[in-house]
């Protein structure tokens, strides 16, 4: 089964690994759930953004 999501330390140079990080700085809420179209394997990442 998909493990949870991670936010990964900040590596300047790094191409990737951001987008968590960016949704629990903005997010007012977040969580994950397993992707059934994918199996095992996927999963989808959710956030509440509070009103502007």
């Amino acid at each position: 089964p998909p493990e949870p999501p991670v936010p990964l330390g900040q590596v300047l140079e790094s191409e990737e690994g951001r987008g968590l990080g960016l949704v629990t700085a903005c997010a007012r809420d977040w969580g994950w759930q397993p992707s059934a179209r994918f199996g095992d394997r996927g999963k989808y990442v959710w956030c509440e953004l509070a009103a502007a």
